[in-house]
């Protein structure tokens, strides 16, 4: 394949998209926020957008091909739900996708009400009024972690709009460390939507002809099951499906490679080897990553990649998939991290595979 001159880096636009999208809220099953966020932008660099009944949302390039192809990220975000209501109006929750009661205590909180957000926090007793030694060193979890919103009894909490199956999230913004690392909570995963994002936009502005049908696919409910991509899949039937989502960084602390794989912040995409991936898919995006000299890491799934990956490859009759995953620190907090380098050479990746399929259709799209 030829040498292109191609290249991305993310530029100022971008960036207001993107503190723009992380920003709003999208809990998993009410993503409706978000989503009108993402569909606002990317509607500029597709020739169609449908949506499903659930949400999740799609952008069409060359909708009237018979080959179509998916580019995938999940717009859900993990929360808490309003669980019970003490009669002194302290709210216990019950949790909406993979939420680590860990990291709750003292966090700052919003109740999503009909009658608007309803602010509370995350209490926990000081360490000096917890009698035993066992009460000073049980951890929190989801029996013991509690809402306060500043109200003496239920009544005023259900007058506030409070009630069982509210959704409660964290308020915490997007914020730029250090110029290379963007810091926020929900990169898992509206990172993979920027990125499918900013593809679409490459491909306008390089004014690239496709061959095929390009599905631009955010998706809804994947932190409670791969809920969306497995509608979508349905509705679609596409031939191929590359996803994209986070993966760990395991030189944080108390990570073992060993069992967690060597992958580090910085150093380029993950490529991802599993059962689900299908290896044709997946060697041609390591020969367009090689051709084009962009730095990729390689990870190991075993059994399941735990994305929608999964689902896209077990659908229908079976999709070739493919997972490129962005490496994360620090997942399933509110300061989830990720490296501006991978995110742009995650975005080149896609760009450059997409050019390679329309220029091998016959190596892709095996009927």
């Amino acid at each position: 394949m030829r040498m292109s001159n191609y290249s991305y880096s993310i530029n100022s636009d971008s960036i207001k998209f993107l503190e723009k999208y992380l920003n709003e809220f999208s809990p998993a099953g009410n993503e409706r926020e978000g989503q009108k966020i993402w569909i606002d932008y990317i509607s500029s660099y597709v020739e169609k957008i449908q949506t499903d009944l659930y949400g999740t949302a799609v952008g069409i390039i060359n909708p009237g091909s018979p080959y179509k192809l998916i580019i995938e990220a999940h717009v859900d975000e993990i929360s808490w739900y309003v669980n019970y209501i003490t009669k002194e109006g302290i709210i216990y929750v019950s949790s909406n996708g993979g939420s680590d009661p860990q990291i709750s205590p003292s966090k700052r909180v919003i109740i999503h009400t009909k009658k608007g957000f309803v602010h509370g926090v995350f209490g926990w007793p000081a360490i000096h009024t917890r009698k035993s030694s066992e009460e000073k060193s049980s951890p929190p979890n989801v029996d013991n972690i509690f809402v306060d919103i500043g109200v003496s009894n239920k009544t005023e909490a259900i007058q506030m709009g409070v009630h069982v199956g509210c959704m409660i999230t964290y308020p915490d913004k997007f914020l730029i460390m250090n110029n290379n690392y963007f810091v926020s909570r929900g990169l898992d995963n509206k990172i993979g939507g920027f990125i499918i994002a900013e593809v679409a936009k490459m491909l306008i502005e390089n004014r690239i002809d496709l061959k095929f049908g390009l599905y631009i696919v955010n998706s809804v409910q994947e932190e409670v099951g791969l809920k969306g991509a497995k509608m979508i899949s349905k509705t679609i039937e596409p031939n191929v499906a590359i996803v994209t989502d986070v993966t760990h960084d395991t030189y944080s602390p108390m990570i073992d490679k060993k069992t967690q794989g060597d992958v580090k912040c910085g150093l380029g995409p993950v490529i991802v080897y599993g059962p689900s991936v299908h290896k044709n898919i997946r060697e041609f995006i390591i020969n367009i990553a090689n051709s084009k000299k962009i730095h990729f890491q390689r990870l190991v799934s075993s059994r399941y990649t735990g994305t929608d990956t999964d689902a896209f490859a077990y659908s229908n009759k079976g999709v070739s998939s493919a997972l490129i995953s962005i490496p994360l620190k620090y997942m399933h907090t509110t300061v989830e991290m990720v490296h501006k380098k991978d995110v742009e050479q995650a975005i080149l990746l896609i760009f450059e595979t997409l050019q390679g399929v329309n220029q091998n259709e016959k190596l892709i799209f095996i009927d």
